[in-house]
C-alpha cells in the first residue's frame, strides 16, 4: 500500500495539537501570560486544521471499507451502491486534500492581528484627495460588512473634499491578513469634479496596512517619547477646538510621530496614539521580513515596495484592474461601494499557489 504523506504530516500536526492542549491547562502556563496568550493562539490557529485532519481520516476509513464491500460482495446491487459511495467518498477526498494543503501551509502570525491602515492623497491635487475619501468610504462599508470596528485616528481634510490623509484602525477576526493585500498605489481614471471640458484624469492614493502592534511585541522606554497636546480640530461637539486633548507623539531615536484627535478625552487619544506609535515601531522590523518575501510573490509586491501601482479604477469602462494578478473586473460600483471579496479572494488563491510551489506540497 502506497504510503500517504499528507495523512503522516496531519498526525505529526495532531500530535503538536494534542500537546498544547495539555500545556494550556498548566497552572505555570496559565500564570505566564506571555506564554498562555501565544499557547492559546497556537491552539486555535490548528483547530481549522485538526477538525479537518478528523474529516480525512474518516472519509479514507469509509473509502476502505466501500473498496472491501466491492472486493466481496456478489449482491449487484449492493456493489453498484458501493461504487457510487466511493465515487462520491474519492471526490470529497480531493476537495479535503486541497483544502489540508493549504490549511499546511505556514500561516504568517501577523495575519491574525488587527491592522492600522493609512489613505494618503497622492498624485492629482484635489482629486486625488476626493478619491482618498472614495477608498476610505469604500473600505469602511468593506468593515461593516465584515462585521470588523473601525476607528479614526487622525486625518486631514482635502480642499475640496475628500482626504489629504486620513489614519484608521480596524479591528476583528484576521483583519490584517485580509487587508494587507490593499497596501500600494490605487489610481483612478475618471472625469474630475473640477473638470470643465468633461477629459478624463488619472490621479492616485497610497494605502499602507500594518499589523497592529501588541504590548508585549515591543516596548517603548517613556523618556525617548516627546508628546505634545493641542486642540482638535473637525467633528465632535463643543469641546473639540477649546480643549487641548489631542495627542503629538514623537519617538526621538526614529523621528517617528503619529497624532490622535478623534477623542475627546486627551487619556483616550493618549492610548490610541502609543498603539500607532507601537505599530510603526514594530512594522520598521516586519518591513524586512516584507521585503524578503516581496521578490518571491507577486501578490505581495505592494507590501515589500508601497510605491507599487497594484490596482486601477475606471470610470469611463466601469471597470476595476489589479495588475499584480491581471485581473479585470466590470463592477467598479460595487467594488467602491466595499464589495471586494472577489479580488482579496483571488489574490489569496494566487499566493496560496506561489507557496504551494514553495514548499512543493502542489
Amino acid at each position: 500500500m502506497s504510503k500517504n504523506i499528507l495523512l503522516d504530516k496531519l498526525e505529526g500536526v495532531y500530535q503538536k495539537f494534542e500537546e498544547i492542549s495539555e500545556r494550556i491547562i498548566d497552572p505555570e502556563i496559565i500564570s505566564d501570560i506571555k506564554q498562555y496568550i501565544k499557547l492559546n493562539k497556537e491552539y486555535k490557529s490548528l483547530e481549522p486544521l485538526i477538525n479537518s485532519y478528523k474529516s480525512y481520516k474518516k472519509v479514507l476509513s469509509n473509502i476502505s471499507f466501500s473498496r472491501e464491500i466491492l472486493r466481496e460482495e456478489k449482491d449487484e446491487e449492493m456493489r453498484e451502491m458501493a461504487k457510487m459511495e466511493l465515487d462520491e467518498l474519492n471526490e470529497k477526498k480531493k476537495i479535503l486534500e486541497k483544502r489540508i494543503k493549504i490549511q499546511l501551509l505556514p500561516s504568517d502570525p501577523e495575519d491574525a492581528k488587527n491592522a492600522i491602515m493609512e489613505i494618503r492623497a497622492g498624485t492629482g491635487g484635489d482629486e486625488a484627495s476626493i478619491f482618498a475619501g472614495d477608498l476610505f468610504r469604500m473600505y469602511v462599508k468593506f468593515c461593516e460588512d465584515k462585521k470588523w470596528k473601525v476607528n479614526v485616528n487622525s486625518f486631514s481634510d482635502g480642499t475640496s473634499g475628500g482626504y489629504k490623509e486620513v489614519v484608521m484602525s480596524v479591528r476583528g477576526a484576521n483583519v490584517y491578513g485580509i487587508l494587507k493585500y490593499e497596501s500600494g498605489v490605487h489610481r483612478v481614471q475618471r472625469v474630475p469634479q473640477t473638470e470643465t471640458q468633461g477629459r478624463v484624469h488619472t490621479s492616485a492614493a497610497s494605502i499602507a496596512v500594518l499589523p497592529e502592534a501588541e504590548e508585549f511585541d515591543i516596548e517603548i522606554k517613556q523618556e525617548d517619547i516627546r508628546k505634545d497636546t493641542y486642540c482638535s480640530s473637525g467633528p465632535g461637539g463643543q469641546s473639540v477646538n477649546t480643549t487641548y486633548s489631542a495627542i503629538r507623539l514623537t519617538h526621538k531615536p526614529t523621528g517617528i510621530v503619529v497624532t490622535c484627535q478623534d477623542q475627546k478625552s486627551q487619556l483616550k487619544n493618549l492610548d490610541k496614539a502609543m498603539l500607532e506609535l507601537r505599530t510603526r515601531l514594530y512594522n520598521l522590523e516586519y518591513q524586512k521580513y516584507l521585503d524578503k518575501i516581496s521578490s518571491k510573490r507577486k501578490t505581495m509586491v505592494s507590501s515589500g515596495d508601497r510605491s507599487a501601482k497594484i490596482r486601477t479604477y475606471n470610470y469611463p469602462q466601469g471597470r476595476v484592474t489589479d495588475h499584480r494578478i491581471n485581473l479585470t473586473l466590470y463592477n467598479l460600483p460595487n467594488i467602491i461601494n466595499g464589495d471586494l471579496y472577489e479580488i482579496i479572494e483571488k489574490l489569496e488563491i494566487s499566493e496560496n499557489a506561489e507557496r504551494l510551489k514553495e514548499t512543493g506540497l502542489n
